[in-house]
C-alpha cells in the first residue's frame, strides 16, 4: 500500500477530521474533536507553522501531524499525530514524525516537545521514546533536534 506525505491542503479537511475521530474511537476513547483541526489554516499555517497529511493511494487521509512554535524560543510543540486505525504499525507515524523533524532542523528549530495526555495515550508513551524523545515532566517529552 502506497501513501504520500503532503503539506496540509484544505480539500482534505473533512476527511482528516473523520480520520482523527475514527482513530480516537479505535482506542476506545470518546471521539471528540480538537478545535484547532476545524481551521488548520488559521491555527497552524497562518502563524508560520506547518501541518502535514499522509494520503493513501485512494486519495484518503490516513495520518496527520502539525506543530506550533513556542514564542520567544527556537522550540516547538508537536500536535495531532494520528494514524488511521487500520493503517497503524506500517511506518506512517514514523515517516510523518521524520518529515516534521527534518523541516524543523531546516528552519533552525532546536527542540520538539510533545504532550502525551493521560494514560489512555498508551501508544504515544511507547512511540515517542523509540524516536529519541525523553520525559522531562509528567506527560511531557522532548527531543533535541
Amino acid at each position: 500500500m502506497d501513501y504520500t506525505i503532503i503539506p496540509y491542503n484544505e480539500k482534505y479537511r473533512d476527511d482528516m477530521i473523520f480520520m482523527v475521530l475514527e482513530a480516537k474511537d479505535a482506542l476506545g476513547r470518546v471521539p471528540r474533536l480538537n478545535e484547532d483541526l476545524l481551521d488548520v489554516q488559521k491555527n497552524y499555517l497562518d502563524t508560520g507553522d506547518m501541518f502535514w497529511l499522509a494520503i493513501d493511494e485512494n486519495d484518503r487521509v490516513i495520518g496527520c501531524i502539525g506543530y506550533n512554535s513556542i514564542p520567544g524560543t527556537t522550540e516547538v510543540k508537536l500536535h495531532r499525530l494520528y494514524i488511521k486505525a487500520a493503517r497503524k504499525r506500517q511506518g506512517i507515524g514514523t515517516r510523518l514524525l521524520h518529515t516534521v523533524e527534518l523541516h524543523l532542523r531546516e528552519i533552525g528549530k532546536t527542540a520538539a516537545h510533545v504532550h502525551l495526555g493521560g494514560k489512555e495515550y498508551f501508544e504515544s508513551r511507547s512511540f515517542y521514546p523509540k524516536h529519541g524523545y525523553v520525559e522531562y515532566a509528567p506527560s511531557m517529552m522532548k527531543k533535541e533536534l
